[in-house]
Order: C-alpha cells, then sequence, then structure tokens
C-alpha cells in the first residue's frame, strides 16, 4: 500500500501546512490561499477535494475552547480487537463531537475526543457506540483542566 504522503506533491503538501493552523478569514479563503501559493483559486479548491476523496483530508473545520460555548469535552479509549477497528472507527467517525480519533499501541488502542453541550450527551452516545459495535470497554475521561497546544503537522 502507498503511504499517503507519497501521493502528495510539494503543491499539495503547501496547501495543507497553510490551512492546517492559520486557515485564511475571509470571504474567499482559497483565493487568499492560491494568491500565497501563486495557483488558481480553482486549483486549489480541485486539489482539496482530491484530497478529500482520498482521505488525506478528513475534514475542514474550526477548534473552538468547549467550555468557553458552554460545552464539555472528554478524551476516550477503548479496546477494540484487530477485526473490528475499522468499524468500530467508521462508527465513532459518524459522530459530530469526534474531533479527534486514532489508533494507539495498547491494549485500549482506539483513542478519540468528544465534545457535546452535555456530559449526559457523551455519555449517551458511548452507550449508542458500545452497542453499535459490541465493544464495552470504552473509557471516558472527562477533561478537567485543559492544556491547549498548538498541533501542526507538516506534510
Amino acid at each position: 500500500m502507498t503511504p499517503p504522503e507519497a501521493l502528495l506533491d510539494d503543491t499539495d503538501k503547501a496547501i495543507l501546512n497553510r490551512i492546517q493552523s492559520d486557515f485564511p478569514i475571509t470571504s474567499r479563503p482559497y483565493l487568499a490561499v492560491a494568491d500565497e501559493l501563486g495557483i488558481t483559486e480553482d486549483e486549489v479548491l480541485e486539489r482539496i477535494s482530491r484530497l478529500k476523496k482520498e482521505g488525506i483530508i478528513r475534514r475542514i473545520g474550526g477548534n473552538f475552547v468547549p467550555d468557553k460555548l458552554g460545552y464539555v469535552s472528554t478524551l476516550c479509549a477503548a479496546k477494540v480487537s484487530e477485526e473490528k477497528i475499522e468499524q468500530f472507527a467508521d462508527v465513532v467517525n459518524r459522530y459530530p463531537g469526534v474531533t479527534h480519533n486514532y489508533r494507539r499501541d495498547n491494549s485500549f488502542n482506539i483513542w478519540f475526543t468528544f465534545i457535546a453541550p452535555s456530559m449526559q450527551e457523551i455519555e449517551q452516545n458511548l452507550k449508542e457506540i458500545s452497542e453499535q459495535t459490541g465493544i464495552s470497554e470504552i473509557l471516558n475521561l472527562p477533561a478537567t483542566r485543559v492544556f491547549k497546544i498548538r498541533a501542526q503537522f507538516d506534510v
């Protein structure tokens, strides 16, 4: 299987690096990116569309500080057998409050973050995920103190 980074040319990498943590706040953000990179807005849009189709970009959206908007957040960890990982991840990713979902080398091997208006909603969603997947070992580790760091992945 070809690693995702092998599918990216220098322009794809420049676009990804630019939009990760400093997305232009303007009526035409992709035009601003295009102007910076010396390409057309249509090319930026076409490349982003292709990267989404290829699964390199999962979503483009804003990040916010949950408690400042009256939301709560939690980190979840689940024990998922190898043969159920893909199905479990697909179910988890259907929930709009899931902001990250990744695999770890641990007995609790799938970790994801959940944001919602209440802990009761998160608990209900975790119950649904468990019912849909048959995975019963899902830890709910609510945030008690948040340390926000900039996550920039240079490609």
